[in-house]
């Protein structure tokens, strides 16, 4: 190698970024201790910006094109090194390439759950996750705040960063909207327009642009699954639970208890169809009030509605009876033996209670065997004659 050549090689006259992903945000030209002589090319391709920085100061940018460098489009690097007339000797200056095209699918998740204030269930943790596509706007703004010294920034680099300010946004949205857990959910197709707004404003400090953001919402799963059972059967979809209060969401989760009991097989099949058809008595008749804006306190000294019967005194075993094929109860034996005067309640009418395996005929309860015995004769009254 001769001398003009070993000279040669200590000048940079060709400065461009082949990028064949998309992951690279920015990279610094590898200059080392080489110099960029007068009239080097410059190519900056679309999706690129080039900034030079001379001595930790910005100095001259470039949009896409094909650039020869010389004093006239190096304006501010001539007012740093002083080149009042033209440079014509080489010079030192560091290169970085922004990657300005959208990066899609950053996936993102809220780290911990955000509480919110639902007017149903009082207190709600909902979590949210989804993806956005960012890209650099500001290039000398990203170059100050996230490049720094560093040669190349890529994606994984402002992962956390952007998860972060999203987590932040999603709370700043839930606060502001002041939405319950359930609109939360119904409306976040719509909601994602709002997210993005506030992620863009905590992003743009940064040099960094949100061009769009999905969000899933989840609910608890105590609350998922109660809107899957549907413990609001009979009422509009549109107003569902809107009135039940905490304390009647738990009296409905103890009645499903109840009936995945009832379905069990052990159980007996008869058990099953029975307590199924008093539950579904019990849950229509407090839905019933709820919609009419009742359930929030419950009210002593209540008359009992035609067709109930007031609960069992203390000691006293209360029965399930087959009326007109349905299953209805319980009714303390009290309330039985009025039954059985006005032939309602027969000997081979099907009764269960607590503790029974399956239903069965009233004659074959040893509890309600006395009420279909015949009556003592009257005083004075000759007792019957054997038979013959």
């Amino acid at each position: 190698m001769g001398l003009r050549d070993m000279i040669r090689g200590e000048f940079i006259d060709l400065i461009e970024w082949l990028d064949d992903g998309n992951s690279t945000l920015a990279w610094r030209f590898p200059r080392y201790d080489n110099e960029i002589k007068n009239g080097a090319q410059l190519i900056v391709r679309e999706g690129q910006q080039a900034l030079f920085v001379y001595r930790g100061q910005l100095a001259d940018r470039y949009v896409p094109g094909h650039y020869t460098l010389t004093s006239e489009n190096m304006p501010i690097m001539s007012t740093l090194q002083g080149w009042k007339y033209g440079f014509n000797s080489p010079f030192r200056s560091e290169v970085y390439y922004i990657n300005t095209r959208p990066v899609t699918d950053f996936r993102w998740g809220t780290p911990q759950p955000v509480t919110v204030r639902d007017p149903d269930f009082r207190m709600v943790q909902v979590r949210a996750n989804g993806t956005s596509t960012v890209k650099v706007t500001d290039a000398e703004v990203f170059l100050r705040q996230v490049i720094g010294t560093e040669s190349v920034v890529d994606t994984e680099q402002i992962v956390d960063l952007l998860r972060r300010n999203i987590s932040l946004a999603f709370s700043d949205m839930v606060l502001q909207t002041g939405l319950g857990a359930i609109d939360l959910q119904g409306r976040q197709v719509e909601l994602s327009d709002k997210l993005r707004e506030f992620v863009a404003q905590r992003m743009q400090p940064f040099g960094l642009g949100v061009d769009q953001v999905t969000m899933i919402i989840s609910l608890p799963e105590e609350i998922q699954q109660a809107m899957t059972r549907g413990v609001a059967r009979g009422v509009e979809a549109s107003g569902f639970l809107s009135n039940v209060d905490l304390n009647r969401y738990q009296q409905a989760q103890a009645a499903d208890a109840m009936l995945a009991a009832a379905e069990n097989p052990s159980g007996g099949g008869a058990m099953g169809a029975a307590m199924q058809a008093g539950m579904g008595v019990v849950l229509g008749g407090q839905m019933a009030g709820a919609m009419q804006g009742g359930f929030a306190q419950p009210q002593p000294q209540q008359q009992p509605q035609p067709g109930y019967a007031p609960p069992p005194l203390p000691g006293q075993q209360a029965f399930h009876i087959e009326l007109d094929g349905q299953a209805a109860g319980p009714y303390p034996q009290d309330q039985l033996r009025q039954f059985v005067a006005s032939g309602q309640l027969t000997p081979q009418t099907n009764v269960w209670t607590t503790g029974m395996p399956a239903w069965a005929a009233a004659q074959t309860v040893p509890a309600l065997q006395p009420l279909f015995a015949a009556p003592p004769p009257l005083p004075g009254t000759p007792p019957p004659l054997p038979p013959q």
